[in-house]
């Protein structure tokens, strides 16, 4: 599942939801196409990269045509209407309409006017709703399917509006933060506006004081208008895929580990050949499968720490005395017939007469890594890297 988390260190406005969503990889065309059906007087939108305390962000801005003057205040449900009016996708059309539900409910109970009746004052200018269909389609584009968010700082002091001088946060913006989280912040400004606490309490599905479990896909900063003095005005955007995703990860390279796994397994070794060897390491990979028949008398010391990479199909069948003491961990199958997948680590020390006459060509090396199959019948044939 595709999901998307807001860290909004630095609260959180349209343009910079909008501005980060398509630094995080939206379709900014499907974005602007989109928007041009809504009916409003003409528009246009400007991209431009800022930075902002040392972090490059994607800044939007909203631009009416000048030919025709912008209309400032619109009701909600002429909003309602020229969103649904559009044609645009089923999801985006209900992510918007969700959006400016929170904001329309909550300024009907500041003023306590129905609902139908509200009427929006920055809210319903041409940017403001530019911001907010914009992210519903960024958002679309995307193909999120659930959405993340940091606790939200509001702010402190005051702003003007319309109304004339309102305390920060405004009282449409505590509204919708009812029973949400918010993050104290040491700035008197307004760090959420009403427009951003529309998009939390609409879009957010779960909130989180840090990324949730997810493989990071894709990153993006969307920058706000002002500069504050101690941290940059940015709105980050993480998008990526979350835990379901990333279990079919883990157990992909799970499979990897198991194919490069050491294991421990009990194998006697019968040389067809007077020697005498000690120290010797390698890990010893086997598969036993041909036929080999050997018989005879031998006398043979030897001693040491077999550790190789050895793969071996053929039948074995010897005749000898040996007495071996052997340290193994593992499971083997079959009595000279035997298969073992995997590596092994044998430690075996041979202290054995044995009595044997045979013949056998045996090549050995400290430490030996061979990839391939050998047929023992005489002879051998590694490929070794």
């Amino acid at each position: 599942m595709r999901i998307i988390y807001l860290d909004c260190f630095s609260g959180i406005s349209g343009d910079m939801t909008l501005a980060a969503l398509v630094d995080a990889g939206a379709d900014a065309s499907y974005v602007e196409q989109e928007l041009a059906k809504l009916g409003a007087e003409p528009f246009s939108l400007e991209w431009k990269r800022v930075v902002k305390r040392g972090i490059s962000a994607l800044k939007v801005d909203v631009h009416p045509d000048p030919n025709h003057p912008p209309t400032h205040h619109r009701h909600y449900a002429d909003i309602v209407r020229m969103i649904e009016a559009a044609g645009l996708s089923a999801r985006a059309t209900a992510l918007a309409l969700a959006i400016f539900e929170k904001i329309g409910v909550a300024e009907g109970k500041i003023h306590g006017i129905p609902l139908d009746r509200v009427h929006f004052h920055e809210v319903g200018a041409i940017d403001s709703i530019a911001d907010v269909v914009g992210v519903a389609l960024a958002l679309d584009s995307l193909d999120v399917e659930r959405v993340y968010a940091s606790p939200v700082p509001l702010g402190s002091g005051t702003v003007h509006c319309d109304h004339g001088i309102y305390p920060v946060p405004a009282p449409a913006t505590l509204e919708m933060m009812k029973g949400l989280p918010i993050a104290p912040t040491p700035y008197q400004m307004e760090m959420t506006t009403p427009t951003g606490a529309g998009i939390i309490a609409g879009m957010v599905n779960e909130f989180s004081k840090g990324l949730p479990p997810m493989i990071v896909e894709s990153i993006g900063y969307g920058a706000g208008t002002r500069d504050l003095p101690n941290q940059p005005n940015v709105l980050r955007a993480v998008i990526g895929r979350s835990e379901p995703y990333m279990a079919k990860w883990q157990l992909h390279h799970d499979h990897a580990l198991e194919a490069h796994s050491h294991h421990h397994h009990n194998h006697e070794d019968h040389h067809h050949d007077d020697h005498h060897h000690h120290g010797e390491h390698g890990h010893e990979h086997q598969r036993e499968g041909g036929h080999g028949h050997s018989h005879g008398h031998s006398h043979g010391h030897s001693h040491g720490v077999e550790h190789g990479h050895k793969h071996v199909r053929g039948d074995d069948h010897s005749h000898g005395h040996s007495h071996a003491h052997s340290h193994d961990h593992g499971d083997t199958h079959g009595d000279g017939h035997g298969h073992s997948h995997g590596h092994a680590h044998e430690h075996s020390h041979d202290h054995g007469q044995g009595h044997s006459h045979g013949h056998g060509h045996t090549h050995e090396h400290g430490q030996v890594h061979s990839h391939g199959y050998s047929h023992e019948h005489g002879h051998t044939q590694d490929h070794k890297h």
